[in-house]
């Protein structure tokens, strides 16, 4: 699978404050990768750099087989998308009219205006003007624009920002619609539980350095985080608790009726079948590493810095 991103040796500085530093990092043609890092971490800088928006102090940048920045630039912008955190209009124009003014700009057929309405759940206020818009409805706005002329390459600042609980599970249903169509998607956001399942892999900038990146079974390997396992059932007191001891198994009672195991993972299946085999035990429930657990840890600990290869 060709890489549609390949950053190599990225830095950038702004009079003399280093925003990223050596940044290595690949993105394949259709994969979701989420983006994400402290305020001030460097991912909105990563994010302008892919765009052409500021050039890099050092090192390489290729979108799409070209620079950026380079001679080729205009030609990259009509191929991609892109919706920044704070979206902003022009406020006496409509809905439709902002879409038309983007659909010249790139150069793409207007007819595609009204589907887009519809599709963000605009199409009842397309005639109504910016400034009377909501801000979840401007974001939404802000994502037809971003979605027009079908781009290879969609780069998405705090998508989810200001929108309701609808608006934001249609927004994960485009965004899985278009990941299965093959577009390449850099989303970067801090509302991680809502991303999880939506992402293919991770990158996590601290500090303008790449901390990790891969996917989430992999980033819960390398830190070695364990697993959680919940048993609820019906025990006599004490019980559960010598046989846990005895076969070295750390578990604690969170309340009459409930049993919490940390596990590492190469000890699931030794606690499961210690549950299973106890007559008392009525369900299970396991959960791995979050990604918010495992950005927390990263963002905890120095660690030594992940290139992607």
């Amino acid at each position: 699978m060709s890489n549609v991103i390949e950053l190599e040796g990225v830095s950038k500085q702004y009079k003399g404050v280093a925003a990223l530093r050596d940044l290595n990092l690949h993105v394949p043609r259709g994969e979701v990768l989420g983006l994400l890092g402290h305020n001030g971490a460097g991912k909105t800088t990563t994010i302008k750099i892919i765009l052409g928006i500021i050039e890099q102090s050092a090192g390489r940048v290729d979108v799409l087989g070209h620079s950026p920045s380079g001679r080729d630039s205009r030609a990259l912008r009509m191929q991609w998308g892109y919706l920044p955190e704070s979206v902003s209009f022009y406020e006496q124009l409509s809905g439709r009219e902002v879409l038309d003014y983007f659909a010249r700009l790139k150069r793409v057929n207007a007819q595609q205006r009204d589907a887009l309405l519809e599709r963000v759940g605009l199409a009842a206020a397309a005639d109504r003007k910016v400034k009377t818009y909501s801000k979840g409805m401007r974001q939404r706005l802000g994502l037809a624009q971003a979605l027009l002329g079908q781009p290879k390459l969609l780069l998405l600042d705090e998508p989810t920002v200001g929108l309701d609980p609808v608006a934001v599970r249609d927004f994960f249903a485009t965004l899985d619609e278009l990941r299965s169509k093959g577009t390449t998607i850099i989303l970067s956001s801090h509302v991680l539980p809502g991303i999880e399942q939506h992402i293919d892999r991770v990158a996590i900038l601290r500090e303008g350095k790449l901390s990790a990146v891969g996917t989430l079974d992999e980033l819960r390997r390398e830190t070695g985080m364990p697993l959680q396992i919940r048993a609820r059932g019906d025990w006599a007191a004490g019980a559960w608790e010598s046989r846990f001891s005895e076969n070295g198994i750390q578990g604690y009672q969170v309340n009459g009726h409930q049993i919490r195991v940390e596990s590492p993972a190469d000890q699931k299946l030794a606690v499961m079948r210690l549950l299973l085999d106890d007559s008392n035990t009525h369900d299970l429930d396991i959960q791995q590493a979050s990604l918010e657990t495992l950005y927390l840890h990263y963002m905890g600990t120095a660690g030594r810095i992940q290139n992607d290869a």
